[in-house]
């Protein structure tokens, strides 16, 4: 299960017991902590590890220098088109075109143009989109892997987000020592 999944499980678990609770009970009441004995637990600070983590860095990176070539593109064509359309202006306010049918045809041309460039813009976010998916996939599935085969020699129980902790002593805290140990099975591709 990935981590978000988690969070979103506990939460919501936590949530329908409190409602459930909060409607049984007319008057509060102070209820005595449970302890299991047993269970081991952790949790990972998620914000701090992708923070630190070179895979999702190089990944983000990646998709941003997309993400700005797509934009340059952009705006260059759309700066070309601009000029053609300031060009068009002028030419049928100087009465250039030799016949009004010329003129529609040209306009035609430009209102294709338009239609092809806002086409491009709207291909390149869905790549874009496409693209944060399937790296948030392959960050989530890499963590989780690992998460595993840490887990292995580690035996917990339960290793949780810590964003969907109210409290928890710091000594539960793995994140470093996974944040350690993804970044050492970090391969960097050379490009």
């Amino acid at each position: 299960m990935k981590i978000s999944s988690i969070h979103a499980a506990i939460l919501s678990s936590a949530m329908i017991f409190g409602f459930t609770q909060c409607s049984q009970q007319a008057e509060p009441q102070q209820q005595a902590p449970v302890a299991v004995s047993g269970l081991k637990m952790a949790y990972i600070d998620v914000d701090s590890l992708l923070a630190n983590y070179a895979f999702y860095q190089d990944l983000s990176e990646e998709l941003m220098r997309k993400e700005e070539n797509y934009r340059l593109v952009l705006t260059e064509e759309a700066n070309k088109f601009q000029k053609e359309v300031a060009d068009f202006e002028k030419k049928v306010q100087a009465g250039v075109y030799s016949s009004e049918e010329r003129a529609r045809q040209e306009q035609t041309r430009l209102t294709k143009k338009q239609q092809s460039l806002t086409e491009k813009g709207d291909k390149y976010q869905q790549e874009l989109e496409a693209a944060s998916l399937n790296n948030s996939q392959k960050i989530s599935e890499t963590i989780d892997n690992f998460i595993k085969e840490y887990n292995k020699s580690h035996g917990y129980n339960i290793i949780v987000a810590k964003s969907a902790l109210m409290y928890a002593d710091e000594n539960l805290n793995i994140t470093a020592e996974i944040l350690d140990g993804l970044n050492a099975a970090y391969k960097p591709s050379s490009k």
